[in-house]
């Protein structure tokens, strides 16, 4: 037997291994997929821009398309209503979601403030003051971003602007 052989002996081996246990732990047996029926899928429609798909001619071209918009626009003689506009109404909740984040950036400026004075009071050494004293510069900082940040969207929400906040 040559080595050639034997590499074909061992994958051959292992291929059936794979395929027992994969007839053991699939729910289908393979004698089951095998008959049901090869069924040609349908071919999905992908283009985005909606213009038609044309055959070509005699010649091998494909047609000439001059105005892609006429595809898709109405004819001349049907009229488009007015839009009138009418203002635009902001559900409360839209309210208690900017106070709601707020107050969740208050919180984590508190967290950040007890920190520091936790870390200032607990340790006399020179690097926990250096540290206490970053931690309550960030404490402030994100004070002031949240409060920034809360009367920015409270602005967008008072101007009724579309959009996200």
């Amino acid at each position: 037997m040559s080595a050639h052989d034997d590499e074909h002996a061992a994958d051959s081996l292992l291929r059936r291994s794979l395929h027992a246990v994969g007839d053991i732990l699939s729910p289908f047996s393979t004698a089951a997929v095998a008959t049901l029926p090869k069924l040609a899928r349908p071919r999905r429609y992908t283009r985005a821009d909606a213009i038609p798909d044309a055959s070509s001619d005699v010649d091998g071209q494909m047609p000439t398309v001059r105005d892609y918009h006429a595809i898709n626009s109405l004819p001349p003689s049907v009229r488009i209503p007015k839009k009138i506009p009418t203002p635009i109404k902001v559900e409360a909740k839209v309210w208690f979601a900017n106070e709601r984040t707020w107050v969740a950036w208050l919180n984590i400026s508190v967290l950040l403030g007890t920190l520091a004075l936790a870390l200032f009071n607990a340790s006399k050494d020179e690097i926990a003051t250096r540290f206490a004293y970053g931690y309550a510069l960030i404490s402030v900082g994100v004070l002031i971003y949240a409060f920034a940040l809360y009367q920015y969207r409270i602005t967008l929400i008072r101007r009724r602007d579309p959009g996200h906040f």
